[in-house]
């Protein structure tokens, strides 16, 4: 029981030694605590107390800087102000200047329309007396000639119309007479030379062109599974393919020329590698393609060379190229160009004129039809448009302009290019033309001449080279058969197209029939 007892008084004492010492240690750490915390709220007050500080000096800084700026600011303000009031002044002074000036002039008008409203009094009263004198003299005209006024004014202006008719009718004929004995011997020389020393082939026109096949068993591969192959050439190409019951050929149909050359080659290359099917087809459209811009090119630089002119701009070449494709009533417009540029420069030559400048203006007069089917509007506009974008001549792009006449030809070379393409062009062989618009040209020659008073009638002869004119002798007399055998061919001029030269044949005849009964 003792070692029991002995036991609980030593855990007691443990027990109570342990509560001192946590008293004891709880103690310390709170005045540790209170150490820290008091030195923490000193360093906090210290902090405060530098940034307070801080702030001071920042915002003494910041007044400063802002009242010197706000000092700039305002010598800025009336730095601009001082100026503006400058030029106000300078302004001001300038208007009361003006104001003096004007006031000046209008004392000077005011003068002038004075002196002006004087000579209107004078000329005013002038008029009043001639007019008296007029008067007066009209009375007496009556009195002596026994003719009122209208009447006198009538038989004067009708022995006034005669006379002029009569000395018109004169004039034509002896400056017609003059003209055709200066030029005719010249010109005959001139243009027969030119034409003996310039020849040139000529193509038919055509819209389509025909592919030979090596069978018709062609013409179902051509086709292909429902119309695939057919479908994928016409999308590229742009033509027509018409498979008709032509036996081994197939025709390819397209206004534009270029597009039908290139699906023929193409056309052709497909039928010799045998392999069709639409991969194939554009990879030979490309090849094609390809062959005829080398083709182009090639024959732009040809007709460069041919003809020696030298200093054309790459892209006109190519445009000449294309021209090598495209056909006007029959005839190739290339080889047009080139006749026409190998005759410009002949008559210049002749002429004395630069025979470079003729040949470069004759090569380039229908460059607007290898844009044509392209672009809108004429050839003769676009041809002047191109000609002008590719910094060619003033000289050439008045010849260009002129060649049809669709402005006065106010130069040589122009002249001379319009001689030349009217050789070519009207010149037996070089051009055809198809039977509704010859007829349409025929009946509107005899609609011209049938549309002047006095024509009886009249008959357009010789494949419409001549029109005959039988007029009515009691209403046309000799004198006005020449005035309208020049009016009937100035309009022919004026309204229609064509190659040559048209005859205007005025015919007047007097029949007296009497019956013997």
């Amino acid at each position: 029981m003792n070692w029991l007892f002995y036991l609980i008084a030593v855990a007691a004492v443990i027990i109570v030694v342990g509560i001192i010492c946590f008293i004891l240690g709880s103690s310390h750490r709170k005045k540790i605590a209170e150490n820290e915390i008091g030195s923490a709220e000193a360093e906090a007050k210290r902090i405060l107390s530098d940034a307070m500080k801080n702030a001071e000096a920042k915002k003494k800084e910041s007044v400063l800087e802002a009242k010197d700026e706000i000092y700039q600011m305002r010598n800025d303000a009336e730095k601009e102000i001082k100026e503006r009031r400058s030029d106000v002044q300078r302004q001001e002074r300038r208007l009361q200047q003006k104001e003096e000036s004007l006031d000046k002039k209008l004392e000077n008008y005011e003068k002038k329309e004075e002196k002006l409203q004087q000579k209107l009094k004078v000329v005013d009263e002038k008029t009043e007396e001639l007019d008296e004198l007029k008067a007066a003299q009209r009375d007496m005209l009556k009195k002596i000639s026994g003719y009122s006024v209208e009447k006198a004014k009538e038989e004067l202006l009708k022995s006034v119309e005669e006379e002029l008719i009569h000395d018109k009718a004169v004039l034509i004929k002896d400056y017609e007479q003059r003209a055709k004995e200066e030029a005719e011997k010249q010109a005959r020389e001139i243009i027969a030379l030119s034409i003996q020393r310039c020849a040139a082939d000529h193509t038919s026109e055509t819209t389509v062109s025909v592919v030979n096949l090596p069978n018709d068993e062609m013409k179902g591969r051509i086709i292909g599974r429902e119309g695939r192959n057919i479908t994928a050439l016409e999308t590229l190409t742009g033509v027509d393919l018409i498979i008709d019951d032509t036996p081994e050929a197939i025709t390819v149909s397209c206004f534009d020329p270029i597009r039908r050359e290139i699906a023929r080659t193409a056309l052709e290359k497909l039928i010799a590698d045998g392999r069709i099917h639409p991969t194939r087809i554009e990879e030979m459209y490309e090849k094609a393609k390809r062959e005829v811009e080398n083709i182009i090119k090639s024959e732009g630089e040809r007709a460069i060379l041919d003809t020696g002119v030298r200093g054309i701009h790459p892209e006109l070449v190519k445009l000449l190229g294309k021209l090598h494709y495209r056909t006007s009533f029959g005839q190739n417009v290339l080889k047009h160009s080139l006749e026409v540029a190998y005759i410009s420069g002949l008559i210049a030559a002749e002429l004395g004129e630069d025979v470079t400048l003729a040949k470069r203006a004759g090569l380039l007069h229908d460059i607007g039809k290898a844009l044509d089917h392209e672009m809108e509007g004429s050839h003769i506009q676009l041809g002047v448009d191109v000609a002008k974008k590719y910094k060619e001549s003033e000289a050439v792009v008045h010849a260009i302009h002129a060649h049809h006449g669709d402005i006065e030809a106010k130069t040589v070379i122009a002249c001379i290019v319009q001689a030349a393409d009217a050789i070519s062009a009207s010149r037996p062989g070089a051009r055809r033309e198809n039977i509704e618009n010859y007829i349409k040209r025929l009946e509107r020659l005899e609609e011209i001449a049938n549309s002047y008073k006095g024509v009886e009638r009249s008959y357009a002869i010789q494949a419409g080279r001549e029109i005959r004119i039988v007029v009515k002798p009691n209403i046309i007399d000799d004198d006005k058969m020449v005035i309208v055998a020049r009016d009937v061919a100035k309009q022919i001029e004026e309204e229609l197209d064509y190659p040559g030269q048209i005859k205007v044949n005025v015919i007047r005849e007097s029949r007296t029939v009497d019956y013997a009964k």
